[in-house]
């Protein structure tokens, strides 16, 4: 599962909401899960196992707008009761599934490498966007796509293509395709 791992020093279990912060690509922020009330943390990890979260680069951009059953804003109840630590990213095994396990560094590495940036313009400003284009922007109303960095054409490329993978499903859901096969009876 995305966003989930533990500590290497103790194995503790942790979530991470941001692998990288800006101007600072070797910290993250980390929530212990074991810091949490059983209706915290329960909530918590059902928001994680959720399709949007795990499509999600970052976890706080879903905890910004869900609500724990106390009615407060996860990301907000988190910061205010202490539950955001920073860490450094060396420190974090990602363990997205029971067999597989990677240090955030490296992750962070892959993903950056991967998005044809640099790892200190990984970490994401409030506004959404890398810390350092790499490239000025020509116009911001320009909807052409020429005016963005190559990452950024690639990371807007995958969220499209993800978002049209979910409303496909979506609307397969709601109203399955006919199937391709031909009776004997067309087919004749």
């Amino acid at each position: 599962m995305k966003h989930v791992g533990k500590m290497k020093s103790n194995s503790a279990r942790v979530v991470v909401v941001y692998r990288t912060l800006p101007d600072d690509p070797y910290n993250c922020l980390v929530v212990g899960t074991q810091g949490l009330g059983d209706s915290y943390h329960d909530s918590l990890m059902s928001l994680i196992e959720h399709d949007a979260t795990q499509n999600a680069n970052e976890l706080a951009d879903a905890l910004a707008s869900r609500r724990f059953p106390d009615g407060s804003v996860m990301l907000s109840y988190l910061h205010i009761h202490g539950h955001l630590k920073k860490v450094a990213t060396s420190s974090v095994m990602m363990t997205p599934d029971s067999q597989t396990s990677i240090p955030l560094s490296e992750l962070n590495q892959l993903i950056a490498t991967q998005k044809g940036m640099d790892l200190e313009d990984l970490a994401v400003t409030p506004e959404g966007q890398t810390t350092k284009p790499k490239k000025p922007k020509a116009s911001s109303d320009s909807n052409s796509g020429f005016d963005l960095t190559p990452a950024e054409m690639r990371s807007r490329a995958d969220a499209l293509y993800k978002e049209a993978a979910k409303l496909r499903k979506d609307a397969d859901a709601l109203d399955p395709p006919k199937s391709k096969k031909k009776t004997t009876a067309e087919a004749e």
